[in-house]
């Protein structure tokens, strides 16, 4: 509905890119997307609103904040060499684009590996109860930021300013339908990480909502005449299979090392973690590097920095995972 609307192409909701944009419109890089986009606001309340009415709104924090906060950075990073999160990975396979599915397999691969080491001690640690007021940074920060882009002149809102920045649907459906998601993901826990890890086993509820995610979004784009099969001319994508699966091993890796996809990391923030606002950070530190670097991929294809983003930081974060997981059985052992 959001790409019928004005969205870029297969980009109705994306955790990573909308993060990229927030950051631009802050000022935090000089070329580049700059926008404010309420879609990403009304994740955040949509989940804070679900759990506030249900009386089960309860402020956690207190583990791994570093490691969150830079396995969040290298999700910001990958995500725009592949263009896109998980969450747009399969908004693009219901699109057609099968570039999304050389992506998509990376992605498994990634959290595949991200298992083997939990399997060997890894944890990015347990969150403990915190007072209220560290719950409600996230809520307030939503707020916040939709107070000033709706005051207009600020952040690209309504106004003289409206016509200017990336394609978009129009602020009030963008709202409405973000508060909805962000109430249902909150509702159905759902997340891209763990649908798949049940590719490797048990059972598969996760799995089969990603499918329906694929294939709603899918039906939604035909019936209005939009989305096409194959690979190359995908809207916002590039076709180099090498480093669309590299960037989301990354992806996958980072994320099943910090414990959710971006998407799921700003429904968990809205809910009252306050680990998963340093992950929400981290990631949109990643979208402000991603273009001050010139990792940013194009459809032309990838960078030089970015190939050398996705080799090199690959291996940083498993060797990260490996390091933990060593110290955790080492502290077992003792």
């Amino acid at each position: 509905m959001l790409v019928a609307a004005g969205n870029p192409g297969n980009m109705g909701i994306c955790g990573a890119c909308f993060l990229r944009d927030l950051a631009g419109s802050l000022g935090l890089y000089a070329k580049g997307p700059q926008v404010f986009r309420p879609e990403a606001a009304g994740l955040v309340l949509g989940a804070f609103a679900w759990m506030a009415v249900r009386g089960r709104f309860v402020a956690r924090s207190g583990s791994h904040a570093a490691s969150r906060f830079l396995l969040g950075v290298a999700m910001g990073l990958g995500a725009l060499v592949f263009l896109g999160c998980p969450f747009r990975m399969a908004q693009r396979l219901g699109g057609g684009d099968l570039n999304a599915a050389v992506g998509a397999a990376g992605f498994v691969a990634g959290v595949g590996a991200a298992l083997l080491l939990e399997r060997r001690g890894y944890t990015v640690g347990r969150t403990a109860p915190a007072p209220a007021a560290v719950g409600l940074l996230a809520p307030f920060a939503a707020l916040l930021l939709l107070g000033l882009f709706l005051a207009g002149g600020v952040l690209l809102g309504p106004g003289p300013g409206a016509a200017e920045g990336p394609p978009r649907a129009a602020w009030g459906m963008a709202l409405a339908v973000g508060l909805g998601a962000g109430a249902a993901l909150s509702a159905t826990g759902f997340c891209l990480v763990s649908a798949a890890r049940q590719v490797f086993g048990g059972p598969r509820p996760m799995l089969l909502a990603a499918g329906m995610l694929v294939l709603s979004y899918g039906a939604v784009l035909g019936a209005k005449g939009l989305g096409k099969w194959g690979f190359e001319g995908q809207p916002v994508a590039h076709a180099e299979h090498l480093w669309n699966f590299l960037a989301l091993l990354l992806v996958g890796s980072a994320g099943a090392l910090a414990g959710g996809c971006p998407v799921r990391r700003r429904v968990m923030a809205g809910e009252g973690n306050g680990d998963a606002l340093v992950g929400v950070a981290g990631i949109a530190a990643g979208g402000a590097l991603a273009h001050g670097l010139g990792v940013v991929s194009s459809p032309a294809g990838t960078t030089p920095a970015g190939r050398a983003v996705v080799a090199v930081g690959i291996p940083l974060v498993l060797l990260h995972g490996f390091l933990v997981a060593r110290a955790n059985r080492a502290g077992g052992a003792a």
